[in-house]
């Protein structure tokens, strides 16, 4: 049969939705144009090291006063958009709901935004989850972001370099030092893959950046470990308003 008979087919029993409000839309794993613009994705001018957006152009290796005064441990950071109540429902889906159908999406969406890091990295790494919480939930979401970003990319992919060796607590209520202290030790390399980590350019993949603890806790890990440099690409980032 034809792709686009089979396509046709497909599309007339099971019309695709739009990822956010399931309005049907042209293509499978797409956004309406309504809930594309609701979504604020994260653009120049911003700092050059954890992508934090800056209201003005202050030169493109300016950084902002949290790099300044406390450096993170990761060489830089990027997201694709603003996690806010717009882009909140994608990820949760993704997180929690099974809905699994904008990964691919997701992956063009940060290959795209992450083009600068990807474009000098030698291995993509998911944070991972702890094996108690990946049972429940039988599968890790940057794990999924992981593998599609190297088919996107052509970067290699080991999804399981790291492990989540201490489970941790859910750091929602809890302040950036209190989500430091939360994660500090809980991961650690798999052994079978130093050997594959020495001299390598990483980037972590996760699905949201909120503090940088944790991804600061993996790179502290990486790094340790024998990494050259270690970099972030997350699909949401948290921005404070002060």
């Amino acid at each position: 049969m034809p792709v686009r008979l089979a396509r046709f087919m497909i599309d007339a029993l099971l019309p695709p939705l739009c990822l956010s409000c399931h309005a049907q839309v042209g293509e499978p794993g797409t956004l309406c144009p309504a809930c594309w613009s609701k979504l604020v994705f994260v653009a120049p001018p911003f700092c050059a090291c954890c992508g934090l957006p800056f209201e003005f152009d202050m030169g493109a290796d300016a950084l902002c006063g949290a790099c300044l005064g406390d450096p993170p441990r990761f060489g830089r950071a990027r997201a694709v958009f603003r996690y806010d109540d717009a882009s909140r429902v994608l990820i949760l889906r993704l997180k929690h709901g099974d809905r699994l159908e904008g990964v691919p999406a997701f992956a063009r969406w940060m290959a795209r935004a992450g083009g600068d890091i990807l474009a000098e990295a030698d291995l993509l790494v998911p944070v991972p989850l702890h094996r108690w919480r990946l049972l429940s939930r039988r599968y890790n979401q940057a794990a999924l972001l992981v593998n599609a970003l190297a088919r996107q990319s052509g970067v290699t992919a080991i999804p399981d370099l790291l492990e989540r060796r201490r489970r941790t607590p859910p750091q929602g209520h809890l302040n950036r030092a209190g989500r430091v202290k939360n994660v500090a030790g809980a991961f650690s390399l798999a052994e079978r893959h130093k050997p594959t980590l020495q001299g390598k350019r990483v980037v972590l993949i996760d699905d949201v950046l909120t503090s940088g603890a944790t991804v600061g806790e993996c790179a502290k890990v990486l790094l340790r470990e024998g990494a050259a440099a270690v970099d972030v690409l997350t699909l949401g980032r948290v921005i404070r308003v002060e």
